[in-house]
């Protein structure tokens, strides 16, 4: 059965899915005038918006749920399979996909907002809303948006949960030796209060903790590196040595770096998977891109802050160990040490020489980031069988305990598995949603420049009309 998951793996995250990620991520930043950048000022304007209505968040706390799931096990265990299967450079072809994948999530971000409907008194929307109101054969369109949200629905319930639950019990079980049967309990019960809760309990929950956790995070990382500061030059000059196939060790990976590259950022970032669209979906704004905009700056949040920290920290203290395509030891770094939050634990440990501090310290900054990236998955899901079925209620509270069990499951099996179906999942979403961006995507660039033609006109606050942009079906949100 592994052997087979395995090369399911190999087939979705194959070059051609890496190829369209990047080509369209590219295409889209050429086409919009490259916004992450140009429009960074104005993002973080946005970024200061209060105000939650009846029906949903606020943009800023729209906006720390969609950056906190971007901080999760992916940019820190996820970081460190990465190193181990790829190579030091695999952090490379990350900075690569965030560059050009922030554009695709401005663009999943706006279009969910376009479309958004309310459901089961909250807001939803999300890739499967766009797919079936923005293609111009509605048709077409249908069948992405079923397909997505069948897929979505037993990914985020079934298939990922299991990564974020098994490392909070696992860094717990290591660091305080608590059995793990008692904390995978402990985990679910508190899960089930929050996702019990509903959406605005959710959101909530995120914008408390995520912020603390996160600083403290980068603060230790950046203590770590300082320490180590001796060793920046050579680090940089090995990940992009490694990158480009020019390092003597690491350089016949290049195509490893480049594949995990991706996968970890997907993952880490949900770049190219739209589920980030359903969180920017869930805020109260004036105009689509408003959200959009602040969607892409989540991408550069978990980039630069988690997933590249964490990289420098474990490639600078040299607590990883490397293997080749037939799992062949090609570096090591710390002898024995199996990847994943152990390489994290050693770097912070190897400067911060307090007992037991890594495992402590990681092992809470788990806690933290997966209990709100299991939250983020629970809404996602939901938002995906809502399109399927509706506001149905009972439906919903089965959901939850579909998820719940899951979650509990993900405790009990071993990280190479749940890693394995986590990448099988995210990655059949991207396919979607990406190639229905090729189609779709330019009615979401549109509408972003609507906003920016309103601004230039000297309209500070724009809002917004589909009729003025071409949009005759859907978005009937905006028309009322």
């Amino acid at each position: 059965m592994t052997e087979i998951l395995n090369q399911m793996v190999n087939m979705i995250w194959s070059l051609p899915l890496i190829l369209i990620i990047l080509l369209t991520g590219f295409y889209y930043s050429v086409i919009m005038g490259f916004p992450q950048i140009r429009l960074f000022k104005e993002t973080l304007r946005l970024m200061k918006e209060r105000g939650e209505s009846e029906l949903g968040l606020s943009p800023f706390q729209s906006f720390i749920f969609t950056a906190a799931r971007t901080v999760g096990v992916g940019n820190i265990a996820g970081m460190a399979a990465g190193i181990y299967f790829g190579g030091p450079g695999a952090i490379f072809w990350l900075w690569v996909l965030a560059l050009f994948g922030s554009s695709i999530a401005i663009l999943e971000g706006t279009l969910a907002q376009t479309y958004k409907e309310v459901i089961n008194n909250e807001y939803k929307s999300g890739p499967s809303h766009y797919m079936a109101q923005a293609f111009r054969n509605q048709k077409v369109g249908r069948v992405f948006a079923l397909v997505y949200a069948v897929i979505t629905t037993i990914s985020l319930s079934l298939l990922m949960p299991g990564v974020q639950s098994f490392y909070i019990v696992q860094g717990l079980h290591n660091a305080l030796n608590i059995p793990s049967l008692f904390l995978a309990l402990a985990l679910t019960l508190i899960l089930g209060l929050v996702i019990f809760g509903g959406l605005k309990r959710i959101g909530r929950t995120s914008q408390r903790i995520s912020p603390i956790a996160g600083l403290l995070y980068v603060i230790i990382s950046l203590i770590v590196i300082v320490v180590k500061i001796d060793q920046l030059p050579a680090t940089l000059v090995l990940i992009f040595q490694s990158a480009l196939g020019r390092d003597a060790v690491f350089g016949a990976m290049i195509g490893s770096a480049l594949q995990w590259g991706m996968r970890r950022g997907a993952f880490a970032n949900e770049i190219g998977m739209g589920t980030s669209a359903i969180t920017s979906a869930t805020s109260k704004v004036n105009h689509p891109a408003q959200q959009g905009l602040l969607g892409g700056l989540s991408v550069y949040i978990g980039t630069l802050f988690i997933c590249t920290t964490t990289t420098f920290m474990i490639l600078m203290t040299g607590s990883y160990n490397v293997v080749n395509s037939q799992k062949e030891i090609v570096f090591e770094g710390v002898k024995g040490m199996k990847y994943g939050t152990a390489f994290v634990a050693n770097a912070i440990q190897s400067v911060i020489p307090i007992p037991n501090f890594g495992n402590l310290f990681i092992a809470f900054a788990i806690l933290i980031f997966a209990f709100v990236a299991l939250t983020a998955f629970y809404l996602y899901a939901e938002s995906s069988l809502a399109y399927l079925i509706g506001d149905k209620p009972l439906a919903f509270i089965l959901l939850k305990l579909v998820f719940l069990a899951t979650v509990f499951a993900g405790t009990l099996v071993v990280s190479d598995t749940i890693w394995t179906l986590a990448d099988i999942g995210n990655g059949l979403m991207v396919w979607i949603n990406v190639v229905a961006l090729i189609f779709i995507g330019r009615q979401g660039a549109s509408i972003l420049k609507d906003y920016t033609n309103q601004q230039a006109k000297g309209i500070q606050d724009p809002h917004f009309d589909p009729s003025s942009i071409g949009i005759d079906h859907g978005a009937e949100f905006w028309r009322r």
